[in-house]
């Protein structure tokens, strides 16, 4: 079984029976991830593997600290053994050390998990943060502004993504400008 196909094997056992919506987007972030292709320079297998795994740390088997991103990289780490990048990138998503630092747990991430290569991070953040919860497509700023009023702006999820904005739209732009150079539409698939 290759990477890919493990990588949605696990997600949707752990994700698509208790939690059918986290499910849905995570389809939809692996879809993104495969439009991204052309300018992954060999790891496209590696980004989609990362991307429909990046919310496993939501699963009521596995969720521990209550933070996804740290709950999900070290289950994927410790019971089974997945593939160290994908791992990295599913720790660090979406700006994940401003939310660890929101919840005292920014230590333990950076010295569990290195950084991923940084035009990795933007790809998986590009598709992570222009992906709905539904799995459909959206725009960075829409997405912010969804999770603010989802979470209230005042909670450490509206604190830390409010704090992460400039970086996430920052890297949704880095992402669609290397789609352009490549000759690629920029923004998602429909």
């Amino acid at each position: 079984m290759d990477l890919t196909e493990r990588a949605y094997n696990l997600a949707e056992s752990l994700l698509a029976e208790p939690l059918p919506r986290r499910w849905a987007h995570s389809l939809g972030v692996a879809k993104c991830a495969r439009s991204l292709g052309p300018i992954l320079d060999g790891d496209a297998a590696l980004m989609e593997a990362a991307a429909v795994l990046h919310d496993v740390g939501y699963s009521p088997q596995i969720a521990s600290t209550g933070f996804h991103p740290l709950d999900g990289a070290r289950f994927l780490r410790d019971q089974e053994g997945m593939d160290e990048r994908v791992v990295r990138l599913v720790a660090h998503h979406s700006c994940a050390l401003l939310e660890a630092e929101e919840r005292g747990l920014r230590q333990e991430l950076e010295t569990e998990f290195e950084l991923e290569q940084p035009g990795l991070v933007d790809a998986l953040v590009f598709c992570d943060m222009t992906t709905t919860p539904d799995g459909g497509c959206t725009s960075s700023r829409a997405r912010v502004a969804e999770i603010v009023g989802r979470y209230g702006p005042d909670t450490i999820v509206g604190r830390f993504i409010q704090r992460a904005a400039p970086e996430i739209h920052a890297a949704v732009q880095r992402v669609e400008e290397r789609l352009s150079a490549a000759g690629q539409p920029a923004g998602q698939p429909m």
